[in-house]
């Protein structure tokens, strides 16, 4: 019962939960200051640890009452470890996990409570209103834009926002493509903020054992169903997403979007786990596409990178690839300096991408996430 004398040991603990609501980034270990107890139940080891974590990122301006109390009464979904004992406070009981000192938590835990609070921020924040969407234009030039997904979808929709849907008689088919490794972590991208699924190691590792790109980057295959479809000679194959305003009679350039940074993509794919339990499969891919991840545009870091052992395998499918497309002939837009060519196509593995993410950047961009939500409202972080 709140307000009742609890033993030495856990009032210590109190203590500790009071001094964290207050701001404060004293560790467990460290902490000595006793208060009465103020709760039923003493937070577990992760939230407490979670909301220190908080207060040491929030700066200057504390940590808002209601996030704080939040964390404290969060849960830790997924696999994983259930709400942890404090050291040194613990119950007594025989039963259940061994108490640990929150500071030797691992990082992938406390980015299971936070995904867990992320979630339902994006739940309770809804989609945004959709906006009328302008008159088509009926002078327009016809197009289909497919291929790689975390470039043609954001250009259709800003075309579909100037009045050019998709879509006429004999459509124009640009099949959208770039290096076949931003290809791949595009793809991955894509995943991610639609169904979540496995780290980006591990689902590389998975299509190199099958031999088999992800379909979005097959671009042979992609322009082979459209040729099908409509007729070969409605393709064009586009290595320079700048070009495509262009080809479909917009003057003005479209903004062509950076690829999300590691530790977004992967923040992102760990809130998709949690969403699959609250909502359904389409409203979870909508909720991460136009709620969260505007929310996680302009993160700082590097983006994904191939690993190492899968490069050779890469090259090896995008020469097959790039043999493929010159075989059948397609018109090529783009994919090399000052000209077109199908080299376009072949990786290029620039320095500095992150093969193996790290739990500790991502548990410090779901802080500053948490943070901002929290104080303003869903913004972009700068």
């Amino acid at each position: 019962m709140t307000g009742t004398v609890a033993p030495p040991d856990e009032r210590r603990a109190w203590g500790w939960v009071a001094h964290l609501r207050s701001g404060g980034t004293t560790p467990w270990s460290a902490w000595t200051g006793p208060a009465e107890r103020a709760g039923r139940f003493l937070p577990g080891a992760q939230q407490l640890e979670l909301l220190r974590r908080l207060n040491e990122s929030a700066g200057p301006s504390p940590v808002p009452a209601e996030l704080a109390d939040r964390v404290l009464h969060a849960s830790a979904p997924g696999r994983g470890r259930p709400d942890l004992e404090l050291v040194g406070a613990e119950s007594g009981s025989a039963f259940g996990p061994r108490p640990v000192d929150p500071a030797d938590l691992p990082a992938d835990e406390l980015v299971r409570v936070a995904s867990s609070l992320l979630a339902d921020d994006v739940v309770a924040t809804g989609l945004p209103v959709p906006e009328g969407r302008p008159l088509a234009r009926p002078w327009r030039r016809h197009y289909r834009l497919v291929g790689d997904p975390a470039l043609a979808d954001p250009l259709r929709a800003q075309l579909i926002a100037r009045g050019r849907p998709p879509g006429g008689a004999r459509p124009r088919i640009i099949v959208l493509g770039a290096p076949a490794d931003r290809m791949l972590a595009d793809a991955f991208t894509a995943r991610a903020l639609d169904c979540g699924g496995p780290s980006w190691a591990e689902w590389v590792a998975i299509l190199a054992e099958r031999d088999q790109l992800a379909p979005r980057v097959d671009l042979a295959r992609t322009a082979g169903v459209w040729a099908e479809r409509t007729s070969p000679d409605q393709v064009t194959l586009v290595l320079d997403p700048q070009r495509v305003g262009r080809l479909v009679g917009v003057r003005s350039g479209l903004a062509v979007p950076p690829p999300l940074p590691a530790e977004a993509v992967d923040l992102a794919r760990r809130v998709a786990a949690v969403l699959a339990l609250l909502v359904t499969p389409p409203t979870r891919a909508a909720l991460l596409r136009e709620t969260l991840a505007p929310l996680l545009v302009g993160a700082p870091g590097p983006v994904l990178g191939v690993p190492e052992e899968h490069r050779a395998w890469l090259t090896g499918r995008a020469e097959r690839m790039r043999e493929q497309l010159r075989r059948a002939g397609y018109p090529v837009v783009g994919g090399a300096t000052g000209g077109d060519s199908l080299d376009g196509v072949l990786p290029v593995y620039a320095t500095g991408g992150v093969v193996d993410v790290a739990d500790d950047g991502v548990l410090g961009l779901a802080l500053a996430v948490l943070l901002r939500s929290a104080r303003s409202g869903p913004e972009v972080i700068a």
